[in-house]
Parts: structure tokens; C-alpha cells; sequence
């Protein structure tokens, strides 16, 4: 079976109430498909008018359900009435085998009295009727497509206004204003996209105690050039830090040889010439372990080439927004980390250690401009599929 192109877009509710984390873990266990792009959208009066009116003309939805999914979009993805500000939108893509029936399946029916957790619109999802029968409340908590002309239809119209709505939403209708308001860059890493699993989502979940709001987001696959960048400031300090773990190495390697002691000064000398060179190899690993690349082997081409192993950038903004992640986040050592931080609930080593974040507002400028969230990757996959 060939593959397919499916799409979840996560409602401004959904999203406003932190239950970004719970879905996204949700699909990605649940249908095992790949999680291929992403994009936050603050869709405009004009994308919210044509994408209601595209769903109450489809005839692959069932009628009873048609309008009620209109008349939503186009009330809930319609910039606020009032102050015009934008409601967040949050796209994700799912590649794989039948996606889009894996993906409409774990979404589930909207149906009134959802009480169990057994689809997605179960757990997060809405639909409360008048004692006559008519709709009182309605949340769907995702809007997915239900066939592949759907998919593609609402793919293509999505796509005209990739670029003009969406990207980083800095205005959106409930985000927070002030002196202290500031963005910060968080990348889920390549150890939690080993297989389908929840994990992702589970540290998204663990961040959403921080109050802030995500603004944006990528599906990014960081090439060999960029991790360098990336990571360039922490070359120097493994040069320097690593000289002494070359030094206690090397005095317990040379004692077992030889049956003797060396002087301190040979030993601490052996580590200023060697240190370098181990440093160099470990900020190789490193390099490794988030492009799946070993940087010195590479061509020029293949340094500048997206990299084998991907990660979820996402740019979260509220007051006191990089410290109140670093907090969330951990110490880089997850054994150092307390109970219910990030790094030590999804953390294995220093390396491998479930998520970055900025550490500073100057480090979360330099790693934004690197990763570039607001880059359209969706775009190019639906035109992949579906064309232009």
C-alpha cells in the first residue's frame, strides 16, 4: 500500500488549554504513523470563511455534522471579533501507510455525551445537546479529513495561505503582553522520534505547566552545517573541560602499563595536548547524535543536507519565558535533574537528554535565527502530494 499524506489541525481551544501535548502523543502512539511537518497558523478572515464554507459543501461528511463544523470554524478560526487578533492553529502532517483512515480513526466521531477516552475527540472533545435535542456546545478538539479527496481539498486551500498566516503567530488573541514577555526556543531531540510513541508529547505536557503559549512550530531535521552553529559556544568549554578527564585516563592507562607514577605536571601536560582532540570527538558525537551524520566524513553537500534524524522545534513566548523553561527543562545531567523536570523524567545521559532550551534571551536569538521555526516546510509536503 502506498503512502499517504493525512493532516490533524488542532483547535485555538485545544490549544489554549494546553492539550497540545495529549494529541500530538495521542496520534503518533495510536495510528504509528510519522510525524512529518508542522505549522502554526492564525488563519485569517478569508482562510476561515473558505475553509467553512469548504466543509459545509462536502459531501464525504455526514450531513448531520456538516454545518455544525462549519458554523465552528468559522466563529473559533476567525480572528476575534473584537480586536482582530489571531486564534492559533496549530497543523501537524502524518506520512505513512492508510494515514488518513489511521488518523480519522483515532480522531473519532464528533457524537454527543463523549464520555470515554477512547478517540481523541472522546478524551478532548465536546458535544452537549438541549434537552430537545439541538446542539448546546461544541468542541471538536481536532479537525482532520475523513477521505483523501477531503485531505486534499482542504491541503491545497490551506496551502494558498501557508506562507501570508502562518509561521510564528506573535500576536495571537491570548497571548500576554509586557516588559518582561520574551521567546525561547525548545527542541524535543532525536532520542524521542526512535518509534511512535507518546513521548513527545509527554515533555510538550510537562512544558504546558509553565503557562506560556507556543507560537510556533517545525518539524526540523538539523543538517551538519547547522549543528555546528548550533552548538559552536560548546566546542571551546569540551576542549577545555575534557583536558582533565584526559589526564586522570591517561595517569590510570600509563600505571597500568608501566607499574608507576608520573609527575603531575606530565600527566596535566598530556591533557592540554590531548584535550583538544577529545573534545573535538565528543562535540563530534554530538554533532552525530542530532543529524545522524559524523560530521568529518561528510562531503560539502551532505554538510549543508537536512540530516537523517528530526526533532519538534517549538518557540514559546510569555513573561519570563526563558527562565521558566530552563526550570521546566533541568540541568543537563538528568541524573542531576529533580522528580517531574523534563530531563529527568525522558533523559538518559548527558547527550541524550530529551529536549534543549535557550539559556539565555541573547542564545535564544542566535539558536532562532539558526533553526528558522517560521520556515514553511508544510507547504512543500502538500505540494509533494497534491501540488501546487
Amino acid at each position: 500500500m502506498a503512502k499517504e499524506l493525512a493532516f490533524v489541525l488542532i483547535n485555538p481551544y485545544s490549544i489554549a488549554k494546553s492539550r497540545t501535548g495529549g494529541i500530538i502523543g495521542r496520534f503518533m502512539s495510536r495510528t504509528g504513523m510519522e510525524l512529518v511537518a508542522a505549522r502554526m497558523f492564525g488563519p485569517s478572515a478569508e482562510l476561515a470563511r473558505r475553509f467553512s464554507e469548504q466543509l459545509r459543501n462536502n459531501p464525504n461528511i455526514e450531513p448531520s455534522v456538516r454545518a455544525i463544523l462549519a458554523d465552528y470554524v468559522l466563529r473559533n478560526y476567525s480572528p476575534h471579533p473584537v480586536n482582530g487578533r489571531r486564534r492559533r492553529v496549530l497543523m501537524l502532517l502524518f506520512e505513512g501507510e492508510d494515514a488518513i483512515q489511521r488518523i480519522y480513526r483515532v480522531t473519532g466521531p464528533l457524537r454527543p455525551n463523549q464520555e470515554s477516552g477512547e478517540t481523541i475527540r472522546d478524551t478532548y472533545g465536546d458535544f452537549i445537546l438541549n434537552e430537545d435535542g439541538t446542539p448546546r456546545y461544541v468542541e471538536p478538539a481536532v479537525l482532520v479529513g475523513p477521505d483523501p479527496d477531503s485531505v486534499r481539498d482542504t491541503l491545497r486551500l490551506w496551502a494558498q495561505y501557508s506562507e501570508s498566516d502562518g509561521g510564528l503567530i506573535h500576536s495571537a488573541a491570548d497571548l500576554a503582553e509586557g516588559e518582561n514577555v520574551q521567546q525561547t526556543l525548545v527542541l524535543i531531540k532525536p532520542d524521542n522520534f526512535r518509534f511512535p510513541s507518546t513521548r513527545p508529547g509527554n515533555i510538550i505536557d510537562l512544558f504546558s505547566r509553565s503557562g506560556l503559549r507556543i507560537i510556533g512550530a517545525k518539524v526540523h531535521r538539523m543538517s551538519v552545517e547547522e549543528a555546528e552553529q548550533f552548538y559552536g559556544p560548546v566546542r571551546d568549554v569540551l576542549r577545555l573541560k575534557l583536558a582533565r578527564i584526559v589526564s586522570e585516563r591517561a595517569s590510570r592507562a600509563l600505571k597500568a602499563e608501566f607499574n608507576m607514577d608520573f609527575p603531575v605536571a606530565a600527566l596535566e601536560e598530556i591533557g592540554r595536548l590531548l584535550g583538544p582532540y577529545y573534545g573535538d570527538q565528543q562535540f563530534n558525537e554530538i554533532v552525530r547524535f542530532m543529524t545522524g551524520y559524523w560530521a568529518p566524513d561528510c562531503t560539502p553537500e551532505e554538510r549543508r543536507q537536512p540530516g537523517k534524524e528530526r526533532c519538534l522545534a517549538l518557540i514559546y513566548r510569555g513573561p519570563n519565558a526563558v527562565e521558566i523553561i530552563r526550570n521546566i527543562l533541568g540541568p543537563t545531567d538528568p541524573n542531576k535533574a529533580t522528580p517531574g523536570q523534563v530531563r529527568r523524567e525522558f533523559g538518559h545521559d548527558i547527550m541524550v537528554n530529551a529536549a534543549h532550551a535557550s539559556d539565555s534571551i541573547a542564545s535564544a536569538e542566535r539558536e532562532m535565527a539558526i533553526i528558522r521555526v517560521e520556515q514553511d516546510l508544510a507547504r512543500s509536503w502538500i505540494e509533494r502530494y497534491y501540488g501546487t
